[in-house]
C-alpha cells in the first residue's frame, strides 16, 4: 500500500499550532515580565523627571502636585498594580507605548522607529555574513582535517569562541579606533541621510567594525559547531561512495557535506537569535552607535520605563516570531522532515 499523506486539518493541529500557541505564550509572559519588571525598581520615574524640571528653577507647590498627578496618570501609573497591568495591554492593543520621561512629549514609538533601523542592518549583516562563513569554513575545515590550515584555523577559533561580545569590541576599539586610527571611535554615519554612495560609504565605514565585533563571535560558534558535524558526514556512505566514484571535492563538499550540515544549524539558528540581539545591544552602547542598544542604555540611565518596556517588548515579539517562521518553515530545508 502506497504512504498515506497527512491531512492539511492533522498538519495544522499536530504541528503549525501547538507552535503558535507556544509562540503566543512565550510573548504573554515575556510581555507580562516586561511590565512587571521595572516597577520593580526603587527609581520612580515622575519623581525624576520632576526633579529635572525643578532643579534650576523655583516652582509653585500647587503645580509641582498638579504636575505629579498629570504625569503619573501620562505614564499609566496610577491606580493598583494589577489596574495598571489592565491599561498597559488596552494599550498596547492599540499600538500605543507611550511617551518618553527623558524625551518629553516625544512618543516612544518615534524613538523606536528612528533606532530600529540601524539595529536591523547592524543585526542582519552579522547574522548573514556570520552564519555563511562559519558553515563553509568549517566544512572545509572538517573536510580537510589533516591540513595545516584547517588545523591552525580551528586552534584559533578555539582561543576566541569562549570571548564575550563585550572585550572583542574593546579589542577593536582599542586597536583600530584609539591606537591605529583607522576607523571611528563613536557614531554611525556622518552628511546627509540619502541613496547616494557618499551616505552609503560613511554608513560602511562607521558600522565596520560594530559589525565585526558581532562576526568573530558568531562565525567562531558556526565553525565549532560545522566542523563537528563535518566529521560525521564524511564518515557517512554517500560521502564516501562519492569520493570512490570520483565526484570531484568542489561538489562533495557543497552538496554532499555543507548542504546537510547546514539543516541542524538552521534551527540553532532560530535558538541564537536571542544572544546575538543581546550581541548587538551591547555591541551599540560601546561604540555610540545609533541603534536600539544605545537607546536602551539611555532610558535604564534615566528610568525612562516606556522605552524599556517598548524595546523590550520589539525584541521579545521579533525573536519570537522569526523563531516560530524559522521553525515552520524547517521542512522546505529538510525534504526528509515528513509531518504527520
Amino acid at each position: 500500500m502506497g504512504e498515506t499523506k497527512a491531512h492539511p486539518m492533522n498538519l495544522l493541529r499536530t504541528y503549525i499550532l501547538p507552535r503558535i500557541l507556544q509562540w503566543a505564550l512565550v510573548i504573554f509572559v515575556g510581555i507580562s515580565a516586561t511590565f512587571l519588571i521595572p516597577r520593580l525598581s526603587p527609581i520612580n520615574p515622575v519623581d525624576e523627571m520632576i526633579g529635572r524640571m525643578t532643579a534650576f528653577a523655583s516652582i509653585d507647590p500647587h503645580a509641582v502636585v498638579s504636575m505629579r498627578e498629570s504625569a503619573t496618570a501620562l505614564f499609566g501609573l496610577e491606580g493598583t498594580l494589577l489596574e495598571q497591568y489592565g491599561r498597559f495591554w488596552a494599550r498596547l492593543f492599540t499600538g500605543d507605548l507611550g511617551v518618553s520621561f527623558g524625551n518629553f512629549p516625544r512618543p516612544v514609538s518615534d524613538i523606536i522607529a528612528a533606532g530600529l533601523p540601524w539595529t536591523i542592518g547592524l543585526l542582519s549583516v552579522a547574522i548573514l555574513i556570520s552564519w555563511v562563513s562559519g558553515v563553509f569554513l568549517g566544512a572545509l575545515a572538517g573536510y580537510f582535517h589533516d591540513r595545516r590550515w584547517a588545523q591552525f584555523l580551528e586552534r584559533f577559533v578555539v582561543v576566541v569562541y569562549p570571548i564575550p561580545y563585550l572585550i572583542i569590541a574593546f579589542v577593536l576599539i582599542f586597536v583600530f579606533a584609539w591606537w591605529l586610527k583607522w576607523f571611528p571611535l563613536v557614531g554611525g554615519s556622518r552628511g546627509q541621510p540619502g541613496l547616494t554612495w557618499d551616505y552609503i560609504s560613511t554608513l560602511l565605514y562607521f558600522g565596520f567594525l560594530p559589525a565585526l565585533s558581532l562576526v568573530i563571535g558568531s562565525t567562531a560558534f558556526r565553525f565549532i559547531m560545522a566542523k563537528s558535524l563535518t566529521t560525521t558526514e564524511i564518515a557517512s556512505d554517500y560521502v564516501q561512495y562519492a569520493e570512490l566514484a570520483a565526484v570531484p571535492k568542489r561538489k562533495i563538499i557543497l552538496f554532499y557535506v555543507a548542504r546537510n550540515t547546514m539543516l541542524p544549524q538552521v534551527t540553532d539558528l532560530a535558538l541564537s537569535l536571542g544572544a546575538l540581539f543581546e550581541g548587538a545591544l551591547i555591541t551599540e552602547v560601546l561604540f555610540a552607535y545609533p541603534g536600539l542598544g544605545f537607546v536602551l542604555y539611555n532610558a535604564i540611565y534615566n528610568a525612562d520605563y516606556n522605552i524599556i518596556m517598548g524595546i523590550t517588548l520589539l525584541s521579545i515579539a521579533g525573536i519570537a516570531t522569526a523563531s516560530l517562521i524559522i521553525d515552520l518553515l524547517y521542512p522546505i530545508f529538510d525534504p526528509r522532515v515528513r509531518l504527520r
